[in-house]
């Protein structure tokens, strides 16, 4: 009765066919597939590096090039243009394959690079930025594409939280490696990235070598590409972007329609782009309707949502906590960040395993939410006198929840949809995280600048109250630890209790995701791997070699569902 109302929950194609075969070997990577593997953690670091290393050398930067005044776009254009291209990422993959995008991706990425590298104004500068930017948002979803397409689901686990590890180490290591390479030349912050592009374009040229169905023309390849959803999406996603992100900042209040425009348009424009994936219009849609039909599919994304939230908030105000209530630099509290990411690496690893072994991921969901909301929980308690084995400690249980979460979740979106749609989701999955990534800085600053306001009567001093408030507190982290007592220790109390509101709004989130894991359904994950995309056996000319074809004959043709 049991094997009958699961076969009812999932869908014919997502059975599992248990024979013994099955439970006696598992999944054998071969070298090709360690190669692209670790090509792929490679291209997330570097990817993930550039998207904080500017923090850091920001001011070195804009006193070179000028734009002080457009610090925030220097900063978050490389945000913007990752994260709103990346549906379309994953629907171009099912079009013209895996490689040929990643390719262009590597591409721009470079490009964008060199761009930087090279500015000598302001425009040039975010100009390098936007486009490395849109080639790191193919960077990130082709990844994870392609590991779909590599490993069969129930053995992901361990691949994909290795690719997050690299790229939570190299989102801290970021700033470090920024500030340091600032006081010798701040142009190889961009141009670091071209001799391991280039490492990374000629391994992938040469090891992945995946199999598609190629549309019969170029026309109709492009026939297929989503355009009018995108060119809905892209605006409206740059609308909502502009207005969280320049929301609170000098000259663009909440109240300002300059913020409330761009934010009321760029949902309308949302509305309007799930309004067209759903009709007829829309022959091969971006983002379909039916990835959020299952509800083990819709809670995946939620959580993964509410996942990317606590660690962008976590990510931008431990900073703040290490700079202005111990009054270490900038560049040390990157340092003294270190240990979250250090420990993503083991938790996601043991729930790699856990998952490859057991299969089940609704457990992993449970406790990585409740570790994050014990691990925030314990950072409203830090103060100016808390022991480095106390923020050390509780950056390790926070980190724990991140990492579990994390490389339990694309498994479990992916698990009751059709291999089919792997791109697409994959795409939307990573487009869903990034949103979190924006809404966590941004939830976070509303939460801490209100807090700062409504203490900021602790402050004797009208000058200084001033400088915090309205933002100010933020940008002004760490400069007020020269300030003679006592007006030093009315600023660090009043960052105290701003940072104790902040984080205990975090615990709610994560209880808000432990809730979303009760509304899965346990969808059996595949051993077996059945899709249209997997790596080839053996390129075409070796395989012809060993069979004795002549592969320098002019009748010898290579496969055309090869990419």
């Amino acid at each position: 009765m049991a094997d009958r109302e699961l076969a009812l929950q999932v869908p014919d194609s997502q059975v599992e066919v248990r024979t013994e075969k099955d439970e006696s070997e598992s999944f054998k990577p071969s070298w090709r597939i360690w190669t692209i593997f670790l090509v792929l953690c490679m291209l997330s670091l570097m990817a993930s590096i550039d998207s904080t290393i500017i923090t850091t050398s920001l001011p070195t930067v804009t006193r070179e090039v000028g734009g002080a005044g457009q610090y925030v776009w220097i900063a978050n254009s490389y945000l913007f243009a990752c994260t709103v291209p990346q549906p379309l990422y994953g629907q171009i993959a099912n079009i013209f394959g895996r490689r040929n995008p990643l390719f262009v991706a590597i591409a721009l990425f470079t490009l964008g690079s060199g761009i930087a590298g090279g500015s000598h104004n302001v425009v040039t500068l975010i100009a390098g930025r936007t486009i490395q930017g849109l080639g790191s948002g193919g960077l990130y979803v082709l990844s994870d594409i392609i590991i779909c397409d590599l490993v069969p689901s129930r053995y992901r686990g361990p691949y994909i939280s290795a690719v997050l590890s690299t790229a939570a180490i190299g989102a801290t290591i970021g700033p470090i490696i920024g500030g340091a390479l600032a006081q010798a030349n701040w142009r190889w912050i961009f141009w670091i990235n071209l001799p391991v592009m280039g490492v990374g374009l000629l391994a992938i040229a040469l090891a992945l070598n995946v199999q598609y169905k190629r549309s019969p023309t170029w026309l109709h390849a492009i026939s297929r590409v989503d355009f009018l959803g995108n060119a809905i999406f892209i605006p409206s996603m740059t609308a909502i972007f502009f207005g969280l992100i320049m929301g609170g900042q000098d000259g663009y209040p909440w109240g300002s329609w300059r913020i409330i425009l761009p934010l009321v348009l760029g949902v309308l424009g949302w509305v309007a782009f799930h309004v067209h994936q759903s009709s007829r219009i829309c022959r091969e849609p971006s983002m379909p309707t039916r990835l959020f039909k299952h509800r083990t599919s819709a809670a995946g994304f939620l959580m993964i949502f509410l996942a990317a939230v606590i660690m962008q908030a976590t990510g931008y105000f431990l900073p703040v906590y290490f700079q202005a209530v111990k009054g270490v630099t900038p560049l040390m509290s990157g340092v003294s960040f270190l240990p979250f990411a250090l420990a993503i690496i083991p938790f996601g690893g043991l729930a790699g395993a856990f998952l490859s072994k057991t299969g089940l991921y609704k457990p992993l969901h449970w406790a990585g939410f409740a570790l994050s909301a014990v691990g925030t929980g314990l950072f409203s308690t830090l103060r100016e006198d808390s022991s480095r084995g106390a923020w050390i400690g509780f950056q390790i249980i926070a980190a724990g929840g991140i990492g579990l979460v994390f490389t339990a979740t694309l498994p479990s979106t992916l698990a009751a949809l059709p291999e089919s749609d792997v791109a697409v989701a994959t795409g939307t999955y990573s487009f869903v995280r990034s949103l979190g990534l924006v809404w966590g800085a941004t939830m976070a600053a509303i939460a801490f600048n209100g807090q700062v306001d409504a203490h900021l009567n602790l402050v004797a001093d009208a000058g200084i109250r001033r400088l915090l408030v309205d933002g100010g507190a933020y940008t002004s982290a760490g400069k007020f630890t020269a300030l003679p007592d006592p007006a030093r220790g009315q600023v660090i109390r009043v960052y105290e209790l701003a940072l104790r509101a902040t984080w205990l709004v975090f615990v709610g989130v994560a209880c808000l995701g432990f809730l979303v894991a009760f509304v899965e359904k346990h969808v059996v994950l595949r051993k077996d791997h059945s899709t249209e995309f997997g790596l080839a056996e053996k390129p075409a000319e070796e395989e012809k070699a060993e069979k004795g074809v002549d592969i320098s004959s002019p009748d010898t043709k290579p496969s055309s569902d090869v990419d």
